[in-house]
């Protein structure tokens, strides 16, 4: 069983960073793709970064050079770093682990994720 827990949400003003971190107890590494997605009020939800068990990591272009993802393995825990937020970074994140058909990217459908976690609230304001 898959047991993903979403922390570091929050408010902070434009140009502010947030880390959030996912505790994922019972996943095989070597198996899975980790993600983070969101989903702003009214939108579809969008892959953000993944990263697979070699490491290498897919972003949306909308955060490209300001997101980071990364994995500890030994910790179970998959974050993500943001920088320079937006307002338009407003949204529920979510953490996900599964095996998507198409390969572990962002443009990987939401179907494809057999787990995720309840969400943590990011809200940048201007």
């Amino acid at each position: 069983q898959v047991d993903l827990v979403e922390s570091g949400g929050g408010s902070v003003q434009a140009g502010g960073s947030l880390r959030l971190s996912c505790g994922a107890n019972g996943v095989i590494y070597s198996s899975y793709c980790m993600a983070w997605y969101r989903q702003a009020p009214g939108k579809d939800r969008e892959g953000v970064a993944t990263i697979d068990s070699e490491g290498i990591s897919t972003y949306a272009d909308s955060v490209k050079g300001r997101f980071f993802i990364s994995q500890d393995i030994t910790q179970t825990t998959v974050d993500l770093q943001m920088n320079n937020l937006k307002p338009e970074d407003t949204a529920m994140y979510y953490c996900a682990a599964g095996g998507p058909r198409g390969g572990c990217t962002v443009k990987a459908p939401v179907d494809d994720f057999d787990n995720w976690g309840q969400g943590t609230q990011v809200t940048v304001t201007s």
